[in-house]
């Protein structure tokens, strides 16, 4: 069976070596080899083993009835999209790594794989090398999913990592990630938070049916986190982490991306450095996590092949994924409720006056501030307390 990869980087060239190192159990797999005959890129990468298989055209590939796989690992929504749409309109199946593509077009390609009976498959667009798309597709199809969070960006829990544990400054810590090829030339999908939304955009998506849209998730990144931040976490026995979360509320969904201060109880506690983990919570199940390399060269295109084996199992047939075009309109979320810690210049009076008196003080050795941590009230209530104080430094929602 013949496939193309459109786009030659990291995670396309990872495709390519996968295909090639584990041929043999893949053929044995799909009941026939996956043979590589297009990689689609403007360069032409002489002395490549796969040089007389670039084209720059994608029709080339549109055109050919051999090809029934393509892969997709270019990035962003366009040309992305345009490609995409072109091949599943042909009769040709896509899996892709891409998460800006399936965040903001997945509901659309999906009904299109639908109507040409073809698949549009994606697992790897969230975790990497996780594999998180397909259990919720497959094996929790009987449970409702009722919350789902985690640590899906590697970049930004390297950081925190470093931080927690060598005290060091944010600007420090993401010179070092940039130096190990961890954060991006520039970093500010990661550390502000975008990349990690449009993953939980994708998540709630699949749990709920309906298109989510990022644009309405709230999203702070890592950017405010200071090494006195990380002082007080380890008075408090916890730690900080980037969390991406969504829990079920009525008819709806809160989803949000946040700086969480989390306790050794969490099992999001102990997911250090690039790893990332997802944790969720079925009305069936209970309890579950998936943990593992959530980036990286060859565990995200192992996560590509595996839609690739996937494919090629039901190339006669569409198996049906539950997104549809429908916009689910989220919970409000400053109705959402959480306790904070806060750090503020305010004398305790001052302080006490606002919050009360019910409060837990916490002495990690900074002079001409307060850090405290609230009884548990809604964001909208926060936000009203926060504005009688003369001064607040910083707040981190509790997890």
């Amino acid at each position: 069976m013949k496939v193309a990869v459109m786009g030659y980087g990291t995670i396309g060239s990872g495709v390519v070596e996968v295909l090639e190192v584990n041929k043999e159990i893949i053929a044995k797999r799909v009941g026939e080899p996956l043979e590589l005959k297009y990689v689609l890129d403007l360069h032409n990468f002489e002395g490549d083993p796969i040089a007389d298989k670039v084209v720059s055209d994608y029709q080339m590939i549109v055109n050919d009835d051999e090809v029934k796989l393509v892969v997709e690992t270019m990035g962003g929504v366009e040309p992305a999209y345009t490609f995409v749409k072109a091949m599943l309109e042909h009769g040709k199946h896509v899996a892709t790594s891409n998460k800006a593509l399936v965040a903001d077009k997945g509901s659309e390609l999906i009904r299109i794989a639908r109507e040409n009976n073809v698949n549009f498959l994606f697992e790897a667009s969230v975790g990497g090398g996780i594999p998180i798309i397909r259990p919720l597709l497959r094996c929790l199809t009987g449970d409702v999913i009722e919350e789902i969070s985690g640590i899906v960006n590697g970049t930004t829990n390297y950081m925190m990592t470093k931080m927690m544990n060598e005290g060091s400054d944010f600007d420090d810590v993401l010179k070092e990630a940039q130096a190990k090829g961890y954060a991006e030339k520039d970093p500010t999908a990661d550390i502000e938070g975008y990349d990690a939304c449009r993953k939980i955009a994708i998540l709630t998506s699949l749990i709920c049916g309906s298109h989510v849209d990022y644009n309405d998730i709230p999203t702070e990144g890592i950017t405010k986190i200071t090494a006195n931040d990380m002082k007080y976490a380890k008075k408090m026995g916890r730690t900080v982490k980037l969390l991406a979360s969504s829990c079920a509320s009525g008819n709806t969904y809160y989803a949000r991306v946040a700086p969480f201060l989390i306790a050794p109880s969490n099992t999001l506690y102990h997911v250090n450095d690039v790893f990332n983990a997802i944790s969720l919570h079925g009305n069936m199940l209970g309890d579950a996590m998936f943990y593992g390399s959530g980036a990286g060269k060859l565990p995200t295109a192992s996560a590509v092949v595996g839609d690739l084996v996937d494919m090629a199992l039901h190339v006669h047939r569409n198996v049906r994924i539950a997104w549809s075009d429908e916009k689910i309109i989220l919970a409000d979320p400053m109705e959402q409720s959480y306790s904070y810690f806060v750090r503020s210049a305010d004398d305790k009076k001052d302080i006490e006056a606002v919050f009360g008196n019910d409060l837990d003080y916490i002495d990690a050795g900074i002079s001409g501030e307060n850090g405290f941590v609230t009884g548990e009230m809604t964001e909208k209530t926060f936000e009203e307390k926060t504005k009688q104080l003369g001064s607040m430094i910083q707040r981190i929602r509790l997890g």
